[in-house]
């Protein structure tokens, strides 16, 4: 057999204490005595006959809040019923009266109870099956789906009105599961999903109550809600602006008027002269002017779009924050726009069949006082509260087997257990080591000295299987959530895949991966299994909402309220409830209902007292590493730090604090909460810049469905710019990451569902593209595994003829790019060790320029490390910016479009100092101090286009030289260094970072902190000149700004831990981060070190040229 058939399955009743105290009520009630109950299997003569006779002679003058009435409308499945009982019918609703606390599924048994006593429906049982009939209510203009049977009725999110009895009372719709007729379209749009997100989420789902379907369920809501916002014309012309300050080298155009020339549809072209502070609507009244005086007829619904760019001029911003005019003023380009009908723009409308809404409460359930066991008959209780289970937490451990031993197999093992909260690892147990087998048993309970009703919402078990003896190396591992999505303690026996152990030298191992995910190993067939049970109860047992009140009287949610509510609570710990922010705008009446409606939602909780957490915690910025020092297992403790975080003013809290709230040091819900409520804030640009960050702490979140999940979602719907590396980060880490697959899969599905047809279109020919050249690089990476043959450019040539690349497509790394037929002649193999393909395509009809589009696609490299390189010289460009500080970075595209391969942007009009050396001079080029200043004055032959020249080679060096030094960038060669055509200097090919440096024989081959040698220095007019004071002066200033962002810097790193690089693996590679901003030091104390850095390039500089011609000598050619 494949899995064991476990004997000695033993059960848990409640806890001793409980059973005693309900004993005593079973025998003077003489009922009978506990048995035990799984809610979702209750059949209709479990709902006590006492309680229904207490309902339903409820009088109209005894009503409270805590009886609810249902007024419930029947629709029938008219293609099961026969005509004989449709003329028979003559009750087309039934009432039903139930106590708040019932479950939904009671609710159904109660309307199956009724249609069958007054036989009004042809398949009463049917109601029952929720997967046959749903429960619907109408809340606003949505239809809403009381989705998950365990809920409790007190916390759907329904509108409550008063009957005649003044009773409170809602209305429900039963209505059939119908067979969509749109099955076939479902089908076909899951296999279109499928083929974008690199993963079937369809052959994992797991029933309707499974984490994965419960996800898509829920996420449903926020994208509807975003999408009923979005403008479909401003999605779809959405512009690309900055807010950073204007640059300095371009402050003469601020007094001048720029030269632009529109055209409309080859019927008319024409230039005007126009201020930078002018806005798109001037462009327009410009042109409506133009049109009347030439009788010309246009459209009323036009848009300006960047003449052969997929890039839009609108909104009202002044011309002077598009980055597009920018750019042009910067390369002295004339700026063309066209302009064009609404009509012939692809839709950006969302024809994808969505999930229908599921309730906004899913998942919650009541106060833990409405949950309580004490003076409670037994036919009172629905559920437990987990603060009521004061027993430890224990495990049965039955044991492991496994299909196949592996070829080193130990002798022993044993299995360790462990309460995992985030990464921290709260306690532990062992079994005894027994011998490795392909079965093993234990039937051994392993018990924690933690008490059930301490555990946090997200808090693991995680199981290793270890060597026994020496190192106790692990072998295995997997994890099981202990409190599920749905809020529910898990129960009873368990039979888990595991992973195989991977060491740090593994390049898809993720960082903590053993302690953050909980995904079971999908290959079920080949994997380890160990088989586990947990204590079981008689009912189910849920984490309620909000505090004890009981031990917490003076909390604001033991107060009454003046508002009609069935109880008092706090905000939801569910990502499902609204930000506090948001809670306040439910008081009012939805749309659609009376005034005199009750929506019973959860009140938001202030803080009264708790000024010693206060005090402790005064300042924003000491924030983290107060909550580092939380009792996360003290429930109290606990329960006074979400007061204090609700009642926090976001707006206090740094950008870098918030950031860090979200690393993998805090796992609590709340913290994290107020992280994203901190990220609302942000503009497009700034969510950009930290997006590859933010998706990687996604892996952080205990379940699929959280607060930063759903910001992501909704920010990158709300923004196409936004949405477009949304989409590739994240189908990167479903293709490479496999313990977070399935969550990266469902999120990136959310997205998708909403991202509007034009994207989807376009994301599909992308994917089409990134796959057809996936194909050809494999093949060649074969054909030149031994070098570059003769033939190798023919073949490459006739792959690229015969493979599926698009007519067209946008390019991965830069949306406003398009790219066209592909310009075989000018591809080749590059003799690098990956051997990537240099590709060209042809360009966009423009004006400006007919230079090709160019890609360089890798396969077999890991380009995210690369990607955080350029992202980050990206941040640190906008701290400068803020200062007014230009250096000219060259921050060229790069994505990671799957496992291990990408693609990086040509950059145009510059070439490698390699070249550059060698072109003239040969090998002996390193060795020439004046090649690079003779170079460059062939570029630029006048003396003021030669002037501009130095200044920005002299502050690019200044800008790369800081930046790679803090970044601790290696392996730079005269290969990885170019420049342009215009003397901006910058650096590629960021293999090494963080101080990893290269060695040779054990040697280190780099004996400089940052790449300046006698030729750089050259050009500056040596280290006594005015030119070469500028240039410290400009770094000092450089690397003094980036001191003042140390803390938001280092965050940006310690996120991306997650991502398992190499030289990105552990916290220790913080240090050199540290290091590298001296931290600890002044500023005066900084600055003489970053000096000290230069006199050391100066004085070695003769190392860094000995290297470039060893390496110009090893790769002639």
């Amino acid at each position: 057999m494949r899995k064991s058939q476990w004997s000695h399955i033993g059960t848990c009743q409640l806890t001793p204490s409980d059973q005693s105290r309900l004993s005593h009520r079973i025998h003077h009630r003489k009922k009978p005595s506990i048995v035990q109950i799984n809610v979702n299997m209750l059949s209709p003569q479990s709902l006590h006959p006492y309680r229904s006779q207490r309902l339903s002679g409820t009088s109209p003058g005894s009503c409270s809040d805590n009886i609810l009435k249902f007024i419930c409308e029947l629709k029938h499945d008219h293609k099961s019923e026969n005509e004989d009982f449709r003329n028979s019918v003559k009750c087309k609703s039934v009432s039903v009266v139930l106590h708040a606390q019932c479950s939904v599924y009671q609710l159904r048994l109660r309307i199956y109870m009724q249609v069958e006593e007054k036989n009004c429906h042809p398949d009463p049982v049917a109601i029952l099956d929720p997967e046959k009939y749903l429960l619907l209510y109408m809340r606003g203009d949505d239809w809403y789906e009381a989705y998950d049977d365990c809920q409790v009725l007190r916390t759907l999110d329904i509108p409550w009105s008063r009957d005649d009895a003044q009773c409170l009372c809602a209305h429900v719709v039963v209505k059939p599961a119908e067979a969509s007729s749109s099955d076939e379209n479902k089908t076909q749009q899951q296999q279109s999903l499928a083929y974008l997100i690199g993963y079937d989420l369809e052959k994992e789902a797991s029933g309707r109550l499974g984490e994965l379907m419960f996800t898509r369920r829920k996420l449903a809501s926020p994208r509807r809600q975003e999408l009923r916002k979005r403008d479909d014309k401003l999605y779809a012309t959405e512009p690309w602006v900055t807010r950073a300050p204007f640059p300095t080298d371009l402050k003469g155009w601020q007094n001048r008027k720029v030269p632009i020339t529109l055209h409309y549809m080859s019927k008319i072209s024409f230039s005007i002269q126009i201020d930078l502070s002018a806005t798109p609507d001037v462009l327009f009244k410009v042109f409506e002017k133009v049109a009347i005086d030439h009788g010309i007829d246009h459209d009323k619904d036009l848009v300006l779009k960047v003449t052969g760019r997929e890039e839009f001029v609108s909104g009202d911003h002044p011309l002077s924050d598009f980055i597009w005019v920018r750019r042009c003023l910067k390369s002295n380009q004339d700026l063309h726009l066209s302009v064009v009908p609404m009509s012939l723009l692809e839709d950006e409308s969302v024809t994808l069949l969505d999930w229908p809404l599921v309730d906004g409460f899913i998942g919650q359930f009541s106060s833990h006082s409405d949950l309580c066991l004490e003076e409670k008959d037994l036919d009172d209780i629905v559920m437990i509260s987990l603060w009521d289970c004061n027993r430890k937490l224990r495990v049965k451990l039955l044991g492991f087997d496994i299909p196949k031993l592996p070829s080193k197999c130990h002798e022993f093992v044993y299995v360790e257990v462990s309460i995992l909260y985030g990464n921290k690892v709260l306690s532990s147990v062992s079994s005894s080591a027994k011998a490795f087998t392909d079965e093993v048993l234990w039937n051994e309970w392993l018990e924690f000295d933690v008490l059930l009703k301490d555990l946090p919402r997200g808090v693991k078990l995680g199981f290793t299987i270890n060597e026994s003896g020496g190192d106790a190396k692990v072998l295995y591992f997997v994890n099981l959530l202990l409190i599920d999505h749905r809020s529910l303690l898990r129960q009873g026996p368990y039979t888990l895949h595991m992973w195989s152990y991977l060491t740090l030298e593994d390049e898809s191992t993720t960082y903590k991966a053993n302690k953050l995910s909980s995904a079971t190993n999908p290959n079920v067939a080949e994997s380890m299994a160990i088989s586990i049970l947990l204590d079981r109860y008689s009912f189910p047992v849920v984490l309620p909402s909000g505090p004890c009140n009981s031990e917490f009287p003076d909390s604001p949610a033991s107060s009454h309220s003046e508002s009609i509510s069935l109880s008092c609570y706090s905000v939801p710990s569910s990502p499902s409830s609204p930000l506090p922010t948001l809670l306040r705008a439910h008081s009012s009446s939805p749309q659609g209902s009376s005034p005199d409606t009750v929506i019973l939602r959860p009140h938001s909780m202030g803080i009264n007292g708790h000024k010693a957490c206060l005090k402790s915690c005064h300042y924003a910025s000491n924030l983290p590493h107060f909550l580092r020092n939380v009792d996360w297992m003290n429930r109290k403790v606990v329960e006074d730090v979400h007061w204090l975080l609700e009642s926090w003013d976001v707006d206090e809290l740094d950008i870098a604090v918030a950031l860090e709230l979200l690393s993998i040091d805090f796992a609590d819900e709340t913290v994290r909460r107020l992280a994203v409520q901190r990220l609302e804030s942000l503009s497009d640009d700034d969510v950009l810049r930290y997006l590859l960050q933010l998706v990687q702490t996604l892996k952080v979140e205990p379940y699929h469905d959280s607060f930063l999940s759903r910001y992501l979602i909704q920010r990158a719907l709300r923004s196409k710019r936004i949405g477009h590396f949304f989409f590739w980060y994240v189908r990167s880490e479903v293709a490479g990451c496999q313990y977070f697959r399935q969550r990266m899969a469902v999120i990136l599905e959310a997205y998708l569902l909403g991202c509007g047809q034009a994207m989807f279109n376009n994301f599909t020919q992308q994917v089409q593209a990134v796959q057809a050249l996936e194909e050809v690089a494999i093949i060649m990476k074969q054909i030149c595994k031994d070098g570059i043959p003769p033939t190798a450019a023919l073949r490459l040539q006739e792959l690229l003829r015969t493979s599926k690349l698009p007519d067209e497509f946008l390019l991965p790394f830069d949306p406003r790019v398009k790219a066209g037929r592909i310009l075989l002649e000018k591809c080749k193999v590059m003799n690098s060790k990956k051997k990537p393909l240099w590709l060209e395509f042809t360009p966009m009809p423009s004006p400006n320029s007919d230079t090709p589009v160019g890609i360089i696609f890798k396969h077999g490299d890991d380009l995210r490390q690369d990607m955080l390189v350029i992202q980050t010289l990206v941040v640190m460009e906008a701290i400068w910016q803020e200062k007014s500080l230009e250096l000219y970075l060259v921050p060229y595209g790069c994505i990671s479009t799957g496992y291990n391969m990408g693609m990086i942007e040509i950059v145009r009009d510059a070439l490698t100092i390699a070249a550059l050396q060698m072109s003239h001079w040969g090998t002996f080029g390193a060795f020439k101090n004046e090649a690079l200043c003779e170079w460059l004055k062939s570029k630029c032959p006048l003396q003021e286009m030669h002037y501009r020249t130095m200044d920005r080679f002299v502050k690019s060096c200044a800008g790369y030289c800081v930046a790679t030094y803090v970044l601790g960038i290696g392996d730079r060669h005269n290969d990885n260094i170019m420049i342009t055509n215009q003397g901006n200097l910058f650096h590629i090919d960021f293999g090494h970072i963080l101080g990893n440096r290269k060695y040779f024989l054990g040697i280190s081959r780099e004996r400089v902190p940052f790449v300046l040698t006698p030729d750089f220095i050259y050009v500056m007019g040596k280290t006594d000149s005015l030119c070469f004071q500028r240039f410290r002066d400009t770094c000092i200033q450089a690397y003094l700004s980036l001191r003042a962002h140390s803390r938001l810097l280092i965050t940006l790193f310690n996120l991306m831990l997650l991502t398992g690089i190499p030289e990105l693996s552990a916290a220790a590679d913080m240090l050199y981060l540290r290091e590298a901003l001296q931290e600890d030091r002044s500023e005066a104390e900084a600055k003489e070190h970053f000096l000290q850095q230069i006199a050391v390039c100066d004085d070695k500089a003769w190392t860094v040229q000995l290297n470039f011609w060893v390496h110009l000598t090893a790769n002639k050619k």
